[in-house]
């Protein structure tokens, strides 16, 4: 049916649907050159999610700290000289003598021609740095050995924290979406695991098969530590299998691991993060504990090793003057697990879509977003 307007054009009272959708295709379709569309799809993903980080303090703190790990992981070893026993004299206190020491020989720092670097004809006076952290009862630098156990320990809790990470969302989400049957069989192995003795487990297995390779320290730290996190996380499934989109692409025949990918998974990754940095977190703190009570093989530079030779031979516990024995390799348990909760926790902003599309330039200002 149609009828003449003011104008004397005859208009259609009605648009059939393919009438309609037509005309918002062509309305919406922009010509984009290849360069205009990977700008927008690197604001989106990239540089929107990197702004909104970044604009939260704990996001910063946390990415500085682990930033620092990462690098004195990676290319302190190769900066700093390895350590070794009688290096430094025995039982050396952090920053012996001072600042007044820094100009005196035998000092933590140490200045002079001796170091000087040569630039052709010009020779600049250098400096090395010695021993500021102090050494232990067997003149072995505190600083040296933190440094080279750096990339033992990352490498513990990446591994540790992948696997436990990751058998928790499969058996979690899986079970969770699919049901029936194979929900009853996950779950049955996930409390089957969960009811086993967590650190008498782990005594057992580095008993008989002791592991020396740092990931398959972390492997083994994690085996038990994912279970609760896969009840979670299929706890939360079933609550959005009943959504209207995720019912919706089931209706269309989509299939289920797109469904999960990108229906489910992106609205559980804010708390799959934050448990990635606490699985990280139970693996530092369970390798050292296991290397303190002597479960785990003795490695020369590791954190958990500098404690109990802090413990048993310097008695750092019992003798105070001792203590910054125990004191410095217990600080980077602490800081490294710090700057984990901190980027977790500042990183569960990047997740919520509308924080990012107010980031998000390509697509639109701040004020066009919220209006």
């Amino acid at each position: 049916m149609s009828h003449t307007n003011e104008s004397g054009l005859e208009t259609n009272e009605q648009l059939s649907d393919e009438q309609l959708f037509g005309h918002l295709s062509e309305a919406e379709t922009v010509d984009l050159s290849r360069r205009e569309r990977f700008e927008r799809a690197l604001d989106a993903y990239v540089l929107a999610p990197g702004r909104v980080a970044w604009n939260d303090w704990r996001t910063q703190v946390g990415i500085v700290v682990i930033s620092l790990f990462v690098f004195f992981g990676t290319i302190g070893p190769r900066l700093v000289t390895a350590p070794g026993t009688n290096q430094a004299p025995n039982n050396l206190q952090p920053f012996h003598g001072g600042i007044a020491a820094l100009w005196e020989e035998g000092g933590w720092i140490d200045f002079g021609s001796a170091h000087e670097l040569s630039v052709g004809a010009i020779s600049i006076p250098g400096f090395v740095i010695r021993f500021p952290l102090g050494a232990d009862n067997y003149g072995t630098p505190i600083g040296r050995n933190l440094i080279h156990a750096t990339p033992d320990m990352l490498e513990m809790v990446v591994a540790g924290a992948l696997v436990s990470v990751g058998l928790a969302a499969i058996f979690g989400i899986t079970a969770g979406y699919k049901g029936g049957k194979l929900d009853e069989f996950l779950m049955y192995v996930t409390d089957v695991v969960m009811t086993m003795p967590g650190l008498p487990l782990l005594i057992v297995l580095t008993a008989i098969w002791a592991p020396r390779q740092a990931w398959l320290v972390g492997v083994v730290l994690a085996i038990d530590a994912w279970p609760g996190l896969a009840r979670a996380l299929r706890s939360q499934v079933l609550t959005l299998r009943q959504e209207s989109y995720v019912e919706a692409s089931r209706t269309m025949g989509i299939p289920s691991r797109t469904i999960l990918s990108r229906d489910i998974s992106p609205q559980l990754m804010p708390y799959i993060l934050i448990n990635f940095a606490n699985a990280g977190r139970q693996v530092v703190f369970g390798s050292v504990a296991l290397y303190f009570l002597g479960v785990l093989p003795f490695t020369s530079a590791n954190w958990g090793i500098m404690m109990q030779t802090a413990y048993s031979e310097a008695h750092a516990l019992v003798n105070l003057s001792n203590f910054y024995q125990i004191f410095w390799p217990m600080a980077a348990v602490v800081v490294l697990s710090f700057g984990l909760i901190l980027f977790a926790q500042g990183m569960d902003r990047v997740f919520n879509p509308r924080i990012r599309a107010r980031h998000a330039k390509k697509v639109g200002s701040d004020e066009e977003q919220l209006n």
